[in-house]
């Protein structure tokens, strides 16, 4: 990748030739995994892992020497219209917790061995009620994505995203309904905590988005501007720049699954470098990733956000990856034979 994009045409173009990763590295890891003390399978998801990191490292055997956790944070206009259990000023302070080394992403993301960096997109200045009025013109959707783009590392292993933003998952709902259809009921869920009274409310949002801005939403990078918001545009762009790096990356939640979600719209197989690491309790999440293609490798009932649940996930992937380097093969180890597949 050279440079980064300074119009949405230019964002497009980048998504019309992904690289695909290394078909030779997937063959030879899978061929190594035939190979190991083990009956064919019986390590189930966790050599599929090892294949898939393959791929997209380029190695047959992969490793997670460099992990990065990016979490980004931005405010929406949407929040008036009283969607959140919490106020919209908790970004600012979340934030600021997160730069103390207080929050559970710090833990979660030290206890996976990943760098984080937390990344606040005019936390100051909320992007416009979406209900109203798109939520970014486009010089501001750029922004937002060529800043999750220009955050991640070409060294990285692998990039874990998340985010933190009082108002996004309502964002997401409506972003998740212009893209897959439905309604807002369909989408929407308690978030950080509302009641019956703020869950109608924040069905109300996303059916009068999607009323207000119509067919425009048939585009998924116009669905982002208008109905998404600064965090998760970003989400879209760190995501991208990993496909163009050949970094696999972990995502997170509801939040982050809709924020890359475009990127499957856009490509037939635009998060084909991309895993789920956990299915969130938020309603929506479970039939995204069936829209997406993706299985989750946790279940917790978790909905925080913050790449808490992606960064869990990390350890799956580093379990799986020390099996795969570590294991002896048959011949190595003196047994008999492989057993039958």
């Amino acid at each position: 990748m050279t440079g980064l994009p300074t119009s949405i045409d230019a964002i497009r173009g980048l998504c019309e030739n992904l690289p695909s990763g290394s078909d030779e590295a997937a063959r030879a890891a899978a061929a190594r995994q035939t190979t190991l003390t083990k009956p064919p399978g019986s390590l189930g998801r966790l050599e599929d892992i090892a294949v898939f990191m393959a791929r997209w490292q380029g190695n047959v055997v992969a490793h997670l020497d460099k992990v990065e956790a990016l979490v980004f944070a931005g405010s929406h206009g949407v929040t008036a219209r009283g969607v959140s259990a919490f106020p919209a000023e908790v970004t600012a302070q979340m934030v600021a917790n997160f730069a103390s080394g207080r929050a559970a992403i710090n833990q979660l993301a030290r206890h996976a061995g990943a760098s984080l960096k937390v990344i606040p997109l005019h936390i100051d200045r909320p992007t416009a009620d979406f209900t109203q009025a798109p939520a970014m013109d486009e010089a501001e959707l750029v922004e937002a994505m060529t800043s999750g783009m220009a955050a991640v590392d070409p060294a990285s292993d692998l990039v874990c995203v998340g985010e933190m933003g009082i108002g996004n998952t309502t964002a997401a709902a409506a972003l998740a309904a212009a893209l897959f259809g439905g309604k807002g009921v369909d989408w929407v869920g308690r978030g950080t905590g509302v009641d019956d009274a703020g869950l109608s409310r924040k069905a109300q949002a996303v059916d009068a988005a999607l009323a207000r801005h119509g067919a425009a939403l048939g585009d998924p990078i116009e669905a982002l501007r208008r109905v998404g918001g600064r965090e998760l545009a970003a989400i879209c762009g760190a995501t991208l720049a990993a496909r163009l790096h050949g970094i696999p990356v972990m995502l997170d939640g509801f939040v982050a699954s809709a924020a890359a979600a475009p990127l499957a719209k856009l490509a037939p197989e635009g998060l084909a470098h991309a895993l789920a690491g956990h299915v969130s309790a938020e309603t929506g999440h479970r039939k995204l990733l069936a829209a997406l293609h993706l299985s989750p490798l946790l279940d917790l009932g978790m909905r925080l956000g913050e790449a808490s649940g992606a960064c869990l996930a990390v350890n799956v992937l580093r379990g799986a990856l020390a099996c795969h380097a570590g294991m002896a093969t048959f011949a190595e180890a003196g047994v008999s034979g492989s057993p039958p597949a």
